[in-house]
């Protein structure tokens, strides 16, 4: 008779494989039961919300979970590989920096920005707003609030655009203190994603679009879109009024913008050593986003830097925006089957490449505006001089608008790469054509570069008396900062 008889090992395999199908069960038990908790939630507001409320913490009372997510903005101590939250001082980092923007007020403070919690604190602190309270009226206008508090929202729902960009920054100042926040993106009754502000409107309807055919996962990027793009203030649309305007009409690329600046005979400054005509490159993160792989597949702004999170049973978008790079699990590994360390070390490969000419750039940049002040001081005319100040804006323009757009290296590499390549070729030609110049006044030898290997050093080197605007802010920040503070207070005591 066969023996029949089976071996312990058997009844294990049965043990653990019956011990596994439970547990599947009760996950999938639980995924259900959290979809159907989900699905029987009602929203009911704590409490009623003004149209246009600036407070964020109001809101919170409503949405707690992406409240408590929302002040995690305040954290600073994540630093990537070139950037992050951390507070980093970028003309300490690249000196280069200061000689690129000499006459601008960029030459003189720079920072990496930080969580949007910042956001006032960070404009009222900078150096490139100036301090009014010390005698000094103010270099910015009104304008630059713009996309720094919810209270704008508030402002523009009692006056027109044109009321609210008028004035010097510090005639409004009192009346913006919450940073970024609820209101910039939610409509304070149906808390549908919305544009507030009327540049973007204004931009898609020059195009002839309409913003609010837009769907909803457009929306979750064009919210950003709102601020994080390129501008310029306008001042012949109103005279003596710095009207907010994006440079969209002919396109997003760096080209396009540049041609739509040259019809318009734009410039943001001349620089101080070259004389060059120059274009300022704010952060056209949107225009690169759509440019590269993600913006192209229909990937939003918030998939990657607000993912969907779940807690109780509720799923809600994780309001604090962040790198990517902090959140690999819920941002990039979503979609992308890679581990972390793989995923990490493609990003760098890409910024590491995009850098390195970057720098390059820069260096050529640096030789440039030196070598055409050299040339101006030897007698060189305007008639000789024209050609090499466009090819110095046009090189300029481009290694800003690779250099501004942060993650740009991510968001588009190959459109980036090229933009680059471009700027190198222009400053290579600027070069060329002034040697000719500096030989035809008799001066046949290098140009010394300049000793600019620290901040204060290249700061020296262009002119800034440093110490004084430091001791100027200092003032206004014991003065003027205190009033609009207790102005502030008292205002929304009365709300």
């Amino acid at each position: 008779m066969a023996n029949t008889k089976r071996k312990p090992i058997f009844y294990w395999l049965l043990f653990t494989g019956t011990v596994i199908i439970v547990f599947l069960l009760g996950m999938l038990a639980s995924s259900i039961t959290n979809r159907r908790a989900e699905k029987e939630y009602v929203y009911k507001p704590m409490v009623e919300l003004k149209q246009g409320e600036p407070r964020n913490a109001e809101w919170g009372k409503n949405f707690p979970r992406e409240y408590q997510s929302y002040i995690q903005t305040l954290d600073t101590t994540y630093r990537s590989k070139y950037n992050g939250n951390a507070v980093i001082d970028m003309l300490e980092v690249d000196p280069r920096m200061v000689v690129l923007w000499a006459g601008y007020a960029f030459s003189k403070d720079y920072k990496q920005g930080r969580g949007h919690y910042y956001a006032i604190e960070d404009i009222t602190n900078t150096l490139r707003t100036g301090a009014p309270s010390a005698g000094n009226p103010s270099p910015q206008p009104n304008t630059c609030w713009s996309c720094k508090s919810p209270d704008v929202t508030r402002l523009l729902g009692k006056m027109t655009p044109a009321e609210f960009y008028n004035g010097s920054w510090d005639t409004k100042g009192a009346e913006i203190v919450n940073p970024i926040g609820c209101a910039d993106c939610h409509d304070t009754k149906t808390m549908n994603l919305t544009i507030t502000r009327p540049a973007l409107i204004e931009a898609f309807e020059r195009q002839g679009k309409d913003i609010t055919k837009a769907t909803h996962q457009e929306m979750r990027s064009l919210v950003c879109a709102q601020c994080h793009v390129e501008y310029y203030f306008d001042k012949k649309k109103i005279e003596g009024t710095a009207y907010l305007t994006f440079p969209w009409d002919k396109g997003f690329s760096a080209e396009d913008i540049e041609e739509y600046y040259d019809s318009y005979g734009f410039t943001d400054w001349t620089h101080s050593l070259s004389k060059a005509p120059m274009l300022k490159a704010q952060h056209p993160e949107y225009e690169t986003y759509m440019m590269g792989i993600h913006g192209q597949r229909g990937v939003a702004c918030a998939d990657c830097h607000m993912p969907y999170k779940s807690e109780g049973g509720q799923k809600f978008t994780d309001h604090h925006i962040q790198s990517p790079l902090n959140n690999i699990a819920n941002s990039c590994q979503v979609c992308h089957r890679e581990d972390e360390g793989t995923l990490l070390a493609n990003v760098y490969e890409r910024q590491d490449k995009i850098i390195e000419n970057r720098d390059k750039l820069e260096e050529l940049l640096v030789r440039a505006h030196v070598e055409a002040k050299k040339a101006w001081d030897l007698g060189a005319t305007e008639a000789e001089m024209k050609a090499i100040l466009s090819d110095i804006r046009k090189s300029q323009w481009r290694w800003d608008f690779a250099a501004a757009s942060h993650g740009a290296s991510f968001h588009a590499p190959l459109e980036i790469g090229r933009v680059i390549s471009n700027g190198i070729t222009y400053a290579q030609e600027a070069r060329i054509k002034l040697s000719r110049v500096l030989a035809s006044k008799g001066f046949n030898q290098e140009v010394p570069y300049p000793d600019i290997t620290t901040k204060a050093k290249a700061q020296q080197y262009i002119g800034l008396d440093m110490a004084k605007m430091n001791a100027d802010k200092e003032v206004f920040r014991k003065t003027t900062l205190v009033d609009w503070m207790n102005k502030a207070k008292e205002r929304e005591s009365k709300y």
